[in-house]
């Protein structure tokens, strides 16, 4: 007897058309800061500085006269909300690469190293989860494309999940043929 209630069916996740490739559009936090470029780390700390720096300057040239003590307490709270402010800036530019919505042939290439070696020792591509399939697929849809809101609410991936809008045969493509050169190298210096 067959049953009324509908087969579920797992459906792929909307991405964005860019003019990069999509590496992941809900990259875990390990992999973004990861994976993450020197500019990133550049332009963070120069964002982070920014408040502070402009704090110091006004203060320099036109001081508060807020009596001792006041202005180490408003640099100690600008420095807090700048180096904020630097990580979060410096977290959605390498974001913007995993979207593609940046250049990102560093990271592709990155990516499929990461992911090929995963498939050869027979790992989990994103890892395991103690999370059951269902909590997993929230987790997914909560985070996916969370950068580019950062400014406004700063939120996460720390969840392994399998939902992340790329088809993952490339990877195994990718380790079919390395495997197939290596046993072929292998067979000819023998």
């Amino acid at each position: 007897m067959a049953s009324s209630r509908p087969q579920q069916t797992y459906i792929p996740s909307k991405t964005l058309v860019t003019d990069y490739p999509l590496i992941d559009n809900d990259p875990h936090f390990r992999r973004v800061v990861g994976y993450a470029r020197t500019s990133d780390y550049i332009h963070g700390t120069v964002a982070a500085a920014g408040g502070p720096t402009l704090l110091w300057l006004m203060e320099r040239f036109a001081p508060s006269q807020v009596g001792r003590g006041g202005f180490p307490r408003a640099m100690r709270l600008v420095s807090v909300i700048g180096a904020i402010g630097g990580f979060l800036y410096f977290y959605e530019r390498s974001s913007l690469r995993f979207y593609g919505m940046s250049e990102n042939a560093r990271e592709v290439e990155m990516d499929m190293k990461e992911m090929v070696a995963k498939v050869k020792a027979g790992e989990p591509l994103y890892g395991e989860s103690r999370l059951s399939p269902h909590l997993q697929g929230v987790a997914a849809r909560q985070s996916r494309y969370s950068a580019l809101f950062t400014a406004v609410l700063p939120w996460f991936n720390f969840v392994n999940h399998s939902q992340h809008g790329v088809d993952t045969a490339k990877y195994y493509r990718r380790a079919e043929q390395e495997l197939e050169a290596e046993r072929i190298a292998k067979a000819d210096s023998s």
